[in-house]
């Protein structure tokens, strides 16, 4: 296990008043080469090493809101139930947290968020709308002409990153930098290319529990396209330029970028308060005429679809009103 927290306590039975808000979550736990499971007590992982035998260190389940699965993990149906049951998202992670597989998500959200995001990606005037405000917080308010395209907004981001490139390089003295992603070539990649990579998938990670937590789909993008990580990428990244890319540069000369790009963006992002940030720039990009504080996880009924009457609660049998 390369990276886990200290807390090791006993944990109640949940109630859906217990439920932890995502912005009060721990932000996420990487795992590998070791078996989740559910005993009396509660989830734990089993850690076994020549020097220290078989240990079991137990998980904060009910205020963890991700756990990143790397290769050599196994997990059992007790211990996902009660993840599930805790609301925590688990997400299955390639070598060192590199690439993200998949996703779990509960099943007891509600789809107001989902609606909301399903309208506005499926209106492509809407979907401009959505992808503009994107570029602008990136680039800060007030700094995009109100008439750029989106064509023009894509090269203003380009020449950004590329100045923040060449800043941090000159600042660390590495000399030129290019972004190079090649999974086929990993091992020949510099080290600021393999801390941003995989400093970049925890952010994918986080970013993936607060829209699955939220019941949004990481599917519908409005920037990215063609991926079931879109909409993911595209909110992770109004945080690269402040939290990963600087955090990439400054690991390059760490013999172990990736293990310490993961470190050092676990242990500072209490201080970043990311998860409260991310709820509220979604629901702000999405509606930003109506922002809730906080989204609860917490169970909804399930109303029925009405053109004319809108929501409709469910469980009622409606035989009468067929006229």
């Amino acid at each position: 296990m390369n990276s886990h927290t200290d807390a090791r306590r006993r944990l109640a039975a949940p109630t859906v008043a217990m439920l932890p808000r995502i912005g009060d979550s721990l932000s996420f736990l990487y795992l590998d080469i070791v078996r989740v499971q559910q005993d009396d007590t509660g989830v734990c992982a089993v850690v076994t090493s020549e020097q220290r035998g078989t240990e079991l260190v137990y998980l904060p389940t009910a205020a963890l809101s991700c756990l990143l699965l790397g290769p050599g993990t196994s997990i059992t149906a007790r211990a996902m139930a009660t993840l599930a049951r805790h609301g925590t998202t688990v997400v299955t992670t390639g070598s060192g947290g590199v690439r993200t597989y998949a996703g779990v998500t509960p099943d007891s959200l509600s789809t107001r968020w989902l609606e909301r995001q399903a309208r506005a990606w499926a209106d492509d005037t809407e979907r401009l709308a959505v992808a503009t405000r994107m570029y602008e917080q990136r680039f800060g308010e007030g700094t995009v002409p109100p008439d750029t395209s989106l064509a023009q907004l894509r090269g203003l981001e380009g020449q950004r990153v590329k100045a923040l490139y060449k800043i941090l390089a000159q600042q660390h003295r590495i000399g030129r930098f290019k972004r190079v992603y090649d999974p086929k070539a990993w091992d020949t990649q510099d080290p600021v290319n393999l801390a941003l990579s995989s400093a970049n998938t925890c952010l994918y990670g986080i970013v993936h529990a607060a829209v699955l937590a939220m019941g949004c789909s990481p599917a519908l993008g409005f920037v990215h396209s063609g991926n079931q990580q879109a909409f993911v990428y595209d909110i992770a990244d109004l945080y690269k330029a402040e939290l990963t890319v600087p955090l990439a540069f400054t690991l390059h000369n760490s013999p172990h970028p990736e293990q310490a790009a993961r470190r050092s963006f676990r242990e500072h992002l209490r201080l970043f308060r990311l998860m409260p940030r991310i709820v509220t720039d979604i629901q702000r990009l999405l509606d930003p005429t109506t922002v809730v504080e906080d989204i609860e996880l917490e169970e909804e009924l399930v109303d029925l679809w009405d053109p004319v009457s809108g929501p409709l609660p469910a469980g009622v049998n409606y035989a009468g009103d067929q006229g």
